[in-house]
């Protein structure tokens, strides 16, 4: 049996021994699936018509029917596979409801696809991980006093991990409610990820949109994303990303980082967000490392992206910490050239507008502000730019001004 017939057959199983929570549901029904999603070679197999499966032949596809909600039991579909597999979900599929009904096992995880190279996700249906238990577990920080976590299990799941594959493509479906990230990809090459919606509350923990690990070549676009955490999260080893027309928030905005955690190495470049909104958010475009990391971020831009109520809306922070005991470190991940171009739009005046706080050490080298607009959400007084030991350049004149920003190279 092919790798194909055999991650069909699993996910067959995985559906006969789960529920169908329900049947012609009482939903607003999306449209049937496109024909040209199919041509001759395809073999399509519906999960609502469990009979025989042969060796799949080409590419395959996988149907999650709409009106139909089914409850999925974690999984790993493991590859190598020598067919494109499309799995096409126009119906509902729910993870189990929180950690008590979790397969000890898949702790970290609800659908994973390993060495998966040619897949397809899409469709008009909806992904949901039902995670409001596993944000209520005592170990996450907002459960505790001022932020404290309480003693016990803390692992939670992600919806949907991508792991050592490529040409991978995510497009037109909506998630809802992971228990942690919705999307993440590790070691994949070759990504797009286009016309999603990730919604989740705002005060849900972890919950960022999309994560990418040591993942290149890389499109996420058309794309609206509200959540408790990064709307698109960059960790270490991304290179050639281009994130576009993006809406996001309520959210912790558009993050490079957090890199350099327990002095590791981290390298990003390359990479690119334009045509976007952040609006009603804690951040907006940041980069962000801890003390004790090396490494290098380099070839960043921030293009034509409107802010609106957003704290913190351009920022760079060398000391990340998200305890108030982290120790003071000499080393850091080197930040240099990074473009922000027409940014424009409100922020709100707890922060400051631009937040350069880069390392004693390192300092963050050829920043370049172009046409950067920025006014308080509500009342009249500006806030300061912060500038530590940040150097670069205005090509024009920002609003506010940013005069903190040195002028030279250290030494010159």
């Amino acid at each position: 049996m092919s790798f194909a017939s055999k991650l069909l057959y699993a996910f067959f199983l995985i559906l006969l021994s789960s529920s169908r929570v329900t049947h012609n549901m009482n939903i607003s029904p999306s449209p049937a699936p496109n024909p040209a999603y199919y041509d001759d070679n395809n073999n399509v197999f519906d999960v609502t018509s469990f009979g025989a499966i042969g060796d799949c032949v080409g590419s395959a596809v996988l149907l999650v029917p709409y009106t139909f909600c089914f409850l999925v039991k974690p999984t790993s579909f493991n590859g190598p596979c020598r067919t494109r597999l499309t799995l096409q979900i126009d119906g509902i599929i729910v993870s189990p409801d929180g950690p008590k009904s979790w397969a000890w096992n898949f702790k970290r995880q609800w659908l994973m696809f390993y060495r998966v190279n040619g897949l397809s996700i899409q469709g008009s249906g909806l992904v949901n991980g039902r995670g409001q238990k596993w944000w209520d577990l005592p170990c996450k920080p907002h459960k505790g006093v001022n932020g404290t976590t309480q003693p016990g299990p803390c692992d939670s799941p992600v919806a949907v991990r991508i792991f050592q594959s490529s040409k991978v493509k995510i497009k037109g479906l909506a998630f809802k409610n992971s228990a942690q990230f919705h999307v993440r990809f590790d070691n994949c090459d070759d990504v797009v990820v286009d016309s999603v919606t990730i919604n989740a509350p705002a005060s849900s923990p972890n919950t960022d949109g999309i994560h990418i690990e040591n993942t290149h070549n890389v499109q996420i676009r058309n794309s609206v994303i509200s959540n408790g955490d990064d709307c698109v999260s960059i960790g270490a080893g991304c290179f050639n990303v281009d994130i576009k027309n993006i809406t996001c928030g309520p959210s912790h905005g558009i993050s490079i980082g957090s890199l350099g955690v327990h002095n590791s190495s981290a390298w990003v470049s390359n990479i690119t967000v334009t045509n976007s909104t952040i609006w009603n958010s804690d951040n907006g475009v940041r980069i962000k490392t801890w003390q004790g990391g090396s490494g290098l971020v380099s070839r960043i831009v921030f293009r034509n992206i409107l802010m609106v109520n957003v704290r913190n809306p351009i920022m760079i922070d060398q000391y990340y910490c998200q305890t108030k005991n982290c120790a003071n470190q000499t080393s850091a991940v080197i930040i240099s050239d990074v473009l922000y171009a027409n940014i424009k739009g409100s922020y709100d005046l707890r922060s400051p507008p631009m937040h350069f706080g880069c390392s004693d050490s390192f300092p963050c080298t050829n920043l370049r502000l172009e046409d950067v607009d920025l006014f308080p959400y509500k009342g009249q007084l500006f806030e300061n730019p912060f500038c530590w030991n940040a150097y670069g350049s205005m090509q024009t004149v920002t609003v506010p001004p940013i005069n903190c920003l040195l002028e030279a190279l250290p030494g010159c």
